[in-house]
């Protein structure tokens, strides 16, 4: 049970007025980033992280969310409920204070809480001012208190209801507005899945659960072992070095520090760092920390234990760093982030925090477990061998000027234009297809870079291999970015990279050899928008000199539907046992592959700006795309049969989210 704290007084006087909520609906995105799809979930994690707040602190033990059938979302906790009582500077009860007035909560001092997610505290009062209908309920002292609110003003002023059996606690219900979300007001579940699950990971021995009234899914989920079982999930379809995870939990001066640490047999790194349970991308002081005392042991280790020798350089952090994934969560009363985002963390003093503990626990983990230590060391000693391997194997590349941005492979048929916002880049495999796309492209603005065969499965492999492959040297080279730690985002010669592949089985395994190189080794072209997936059409339906391209089999079954039913109203005679084509009045002809279109096919459907259906790949989780590739391309092919089978019926066209 995560309830645990004695101090349980918590009243009006620890609420602090900062300033008014006026500007909130004038301009909303400065206060939740969107008000789109991001925004409208946002709006959740602000009433939630609340309810978390209170089981950090010691005083809740579960937290419940219900995706009711009518739009709205109710979100419970057990804590200690928002007080009630009237608070000294504005005379309002301090329930109404913390839900109408920008910057007024319990984290800004004054003893409501310890330790926050929170740091503006804006966010009880933003999600009132955005929504049609907030509905606020606390049980205190036996007795139940509610007030109702509508876009941020009072509709039903503050009462006590009387006395109740139901536990102490906050419930929130609130339904986003749709005149400031116009994109979608509508609640995902798996979004609240997601979220439920991570907090559980971060918070051990909170009870997180979620029902959707709408379709009854429910989840919930429990952790006695907190990040270590993150670290677990992590590493799910990995083999990993031991399965003794190293973790340690240390309180230093006034913040927490809780680590966990396990290896496996990629080469990539996997480091989540968080403070007071939000997720900063972007690191920060604690990452530093981290990554400067992980690198210091582990090179002392070896040094201490022979497994370098004298004449031996130091481990890089990248040699090191290489296979690892690790939770850093501290938690710390006054966390400095840059920004409403909260993306890095800038506390000066984290970073002795974790340097101290790293340094003295992960020594007694590698002293401890020799076995386990000999391996990490042994994996970074060949990480270090492949990166000097790499960086020969580079300048063998650059000696012949392939990677020093003068000259472009020669297979590359590159556009006029000199402006990435106005170039894109078609990558096309096979001869006919890409001497096709090369005759029907606009030349001023659209490249093409043909490739042969199947490119290199970049998951299962280093750096040293790639500068061997041509396929990958090529795209490397048209990009302009360069690899590894020479790569720029800045120099990206084309702000479009479309893949442009054939529809089928084969077409898509090079889509994703592709995305794995990308997402692996130039993640930030993908983060930056830069790389779609072209969609060529599976049909043409034919009448005349007319004719319809038609991507996929239902949308060909709906095609051909409403043309019967046109010619029907037209009053046109139709023999209803006829093949359904037959009774359209139309041919219908199927593509095998993007070589069997000429050139004016190929740009008419799937080149053309105006015609053409492209689908942005996007990093939405960055975890849970590591996953998924590791899933696709890793070794483990019950992982990847099981993941194609129960995903293929999810896959939209608009957008692929990785």
């Amino acid at each position: 049970m995560v309830k645990q704290s004695t101090d349980t007084s918590y009243d009006g006087s620890q609420i602090q007025v900062l300033e008014g909520l006026e500007p909130v609906r004038k301009r909303p995105g400065m206060y939740i980033g969107s008000t789109g799809y991001d925004g409208v979930h946002h709006l959740i994690k602000e009433i939630a992280d609340n309810s978390i707040d209170e089981a950090i602190a010691g005083h809740a033990s579960r937290v419940d969310i219900i995706i009711l059938e009518d739009g709205g979302i109710t979100i419970s906790d057990d804590g200690r409920g928002i007080p009630v009582d009237k608070h000294p500077k504005t005379g309002l009860s301090t329930l109404e204070t913390v839900l109408t007035v920008l910057h007024a909560g319990g984290k800004f001092g004054g003893g409501g809480y310890k330790v926050s997610s929170g740091l503006h505290g804006v966010g009880s009062s933003v999600v009132n001012a955005l929504s049609t209908l907030m509905i606020a309920e606390v049980v205190k002292d036996g007795s139940l208190y509610r007030i109702e609110f509508e876009r941020g003003g009072v509709k039903v002023p503050f009462k006590k209801l009387g006395k109740t059996d139901r536990p102490t606690g906050t419930t929130i219900t609130f339904y986003p507005d749709p005149t400031i979300f116009k994109e979608t007001v509508t609640f995902d579940y798996k979004w609240v899945v997601d979220y439920i699950r991570h907090q559980a990971y971060l918070t051990k021995g909170i009870y997180l659960g979620v029902i959707d009234q709408r379709t009854s899914e429910r989840a919930a989920f429990y952790f006695e072992g907190g990040i270590q079982s993150y670290v677990k999930h992590l590493n799910i379809g990995k083999e990993v070095v031991s399965d003794n995870i190293f973790y340690v939990e240390r309180q230093v001066e006034d913040s927490m520090v809780e680590i966990a640490v396990q290896y496996n047999d990629t080469f990539t790194e996997l480091v989540k760092p968080f403070a007071n349970n939000v997720l900063t991308p972007d690191g920060g002081t604690h990452l530093v920390g981290f990554r400067t005392a992980l690198t210091r042991v582990i090179n002392d280790y070896a040094r201490k234990n022979t497994l370098l020798k004298e004449k031996d350089d130091n481990l890089t952090g990248d040699d090191i760093r290489e296979g690892l994934t690790a939770i850093i969560l501290v938690k710390l009363p006054d966390p400095q982030f840059e920004g409403q985002t909260k993306n890095k963390l800038g506390n000066p003093e984290v970073r002795r925090y974790v340097e101290q503990v790293m340094n003295e626990y992960f020594s007694y983990y590698l002293e401890e477990n020799p076995e386990v230590a000999k391996k990490i060391v042994n994996k970074a000693l060949l990480a270090a061998r492949a990166r000097k391997a790499a960086r020969a194997a580079r300048d063998n590349v650059l000696r012949k000027g392939a990677l020093d941005g003068m000259g472009l492979p020669g297979k590359l048929w590159d556009c006029s234009s000199k402006s990435p916002d106005d170039s894109e880049i078609y990558i096309v495999e096979g001869n006919s297809a890409a001497g096709s796309a090369k005759e029907g492209r606009d030349n001023k603005t659209q490249a093409i870079l043909p490739l042969r065969g199947k490119v290199l499965n970049t998951e299962r492999a280093r750096l040293d291999k790639m500068f061997a492959n041509k396929e990958i040297v090529a795209m490397i080279q048209a990009f302009g970015v360069g690899i590894g730690d020479a790569f720029d985002v800045n120099g990206l010669r084309y702000h479009k990279i479309i893949i442009m592949t054939d529809a089928d089985v084969d077409g898509s395994h090079i889509a994703t050899l592709l995305l794995t190189f990308f997402f692996r080794y130039m993640k930030e072209i993908v983060e930056g928008g830069y790389v779609y997936l072209a969609k060529p059409p599976l049909f043409s339906i034919n009448k005349g000199q007319k004719k319809q391209y038609v991507y996929d089999e239902s949308t060909l079954d709906e095609a051909i539907t409403t043309l019967i039913e046109d010619r029907k109203a037209r009053g046109v005679a139709i023999d209803p046992t006829d093949d359904p084509v037959k009774q359209a009045g139309v041919t219908v002809s199927r593509f095998k592959g993007l070589g069997e279109m000429d050139a004016d096919q190929l740009w008419e459907t799937t080149m053309n700006p105006e015609n053409r259906v492209l689908i942005k790949v996007n990093v939405a989780d960055a975890e849970k795309a590591d996953a998924i590739f590791t899933k696709l391309m890793g070794d483990d092919v019950s992982l990847r049969k099981h993941f194609i089978q129960s995903e293929a019926k999810n896959v939209k066209l608009e957008e692929l989210d990785i």
